[in-house]
């Protein structure tokens, strides 16, 4: 089976750090565009970071620029995102996805993670 899983999440202060895991199975992860999204209470789900397939160019969204940072290790299929600096705005639950070929759909989803970050 095809299986995304995120782990790492937690509570943590504001300027804070946390590093999530998205551990792939059943699959080639370089084969594969990796992205994370966060969805916070009452709003939609967005995008904040990917990383192409073999040639690893990132991409942020700017409220993470600078803070974030996401970087693959596909002979261990895991996808990390490190956090740093986080604000209480950053509290979601945080979802790793994969896309084939870095087109189309994102098909494959973790089951998310919870991150909290307190004032």
């Amino acid at each position: 089976d095809v299986q995304l899983q995120a782990c790492g999440g937690g509570l943590v202060q504001a300027g804070g750090s946390l590093r999530l895991s998205c551990s792939a199975s059943g699959f080639i992860l370089d084969d594969y565009a990796i992205a994370w999204f966060r969805q916070a209470p009452g709003k939609e789900r967005e995008g904040i970071t990917c990383i192409t397939m073999k040639d690893d160019n990132a991409y942020y969204t700017d409220s993470v620029k600078g803070r974030f940072t996401i970087s693959r290790d596909n002979a261990k299929k895991t996808v990390y995102l490190q956090m740093n600096n986080l604000k209480p705005e950053g509290t979601a639950v945080y979802y790793c996805a994969a896309q084939r070929n870095g087109q189309g759909e994102y098909g494959y989803w973790g089951q998310g993670t919870q991150v909290t970050v307190s004032s």
